[in-house]
């Protein structure tokens, strides 16, 4: 109906809390924009940086989350060559977008310069990409820093991101059943068979983690997939204390796909 000014007045209006509802929704699908075009504002990507990202979408390997060629349709095999040949020990893997110069910046200021706001904006990238494995998922497990490291970082991205995650999925958060018993180099300029020995037996399952994650479906996060090699012998220890499955879902995962075995 039309007020005293002539403007027409919808009959129902939404309550604030509704609208709230409205928004929570919105930002689970979509990273949440500003009015002026900004991709969460408050971390500092612009939209231009924001449109340079390039997300993983539909169909991609079930076991790696690389993008695959095309989609061949429900019977299609679901996994690329380098999964087939040599499964990782987590079942599946998501993750939200490719590791490339667009998206670098960002991790590496989380990772780095405790540019904490980026850690939600990556929870939801992750909910996106990933929700098929939240929904079957009974507890979330970030990849732990050891205590040394974690001291000069003053933060583990990998539970920054996790944190949000699980609240924003309602599933139990799990920042210390799974610790790294020994301190590691970094995986950085090293090989494949040199990440995995890097990290072997590096990870254990505390005692109180174990009561928690036996017979569930973990949910392990970690800001970048490479090799694997971190996010494998964490799902081992997992898997060898009990859990059901483990599955991987990062922020972004590098382009080039894993060499097949020799």
């Amino acid at each position: 109906m039309p007020n005293e000014g002539g403007a027409v007045r919808p009959i129902w209006e939404p309550g604030p809390r509704l609208k709230g509802l409205g928004r929570s929704m919105l930002d689970l699908l979509l990273p949440p924009m500003t009015h002026a075009g900004e991709a969460a504002a408050s971390t500092g990507m612009g939209a231009d940086a924001f449109a340079r990202v390039v997300f993983l979408e539909s169909p991609v390997c079930d076991g790696c989350g690389a993008g695959l060629e095309f989609d061949g349709g429900a019977f299609a095999e679901s996994r690329c060559a380098a999964c087939l040949a040599r499964p990782y020990r987590f079942a599946r893997a998501r993750a939200a977008c490719v590791y490339d110069e667009a998206s670098r910046d960002a991790i590496l200021k989380l990772k780095h310069a405790d540019h904490q706001a980026y850690a939600p904006l990556f929870a939801r990238w992750i909910a996106r990409a990933a929700a098929e494995l939240i929904e079957e998922a009974d507890a979330v497990v970030p990849v732990p820093l050891h205590r040394l490291r974690l001291l000069s970082r003053r933060a583990n991205q990998a539970a920054e991101i996790a944190r949000p995650l699980a609240k924003l999925s309602a599933r139990e958060y799990l920042p210390d059943a799974l610790v790294r018993a020994r301190r590691t180099d970094s995986q950085g300029g090293k090989s494949a068979r040199g990440r995995r020995l890097n990290v072997r037996k590096a990870f254990e399952v505390t005692p109180s983690g174990a009561m928690r994650v036996r017979g569930r479906r973990i949910l392990l996060i970690d800001d970048v997939l490479t090799t694997g090699a971190t996010a494998e012998a964490c799902a081992d220890a997992l898997l060898t204390a009990g859990a059901r499955a483990v599955d991987l879902a990062v922020v972004a995962r590098v382009r080039t796909a894993r060499t097949l075995p020799m």
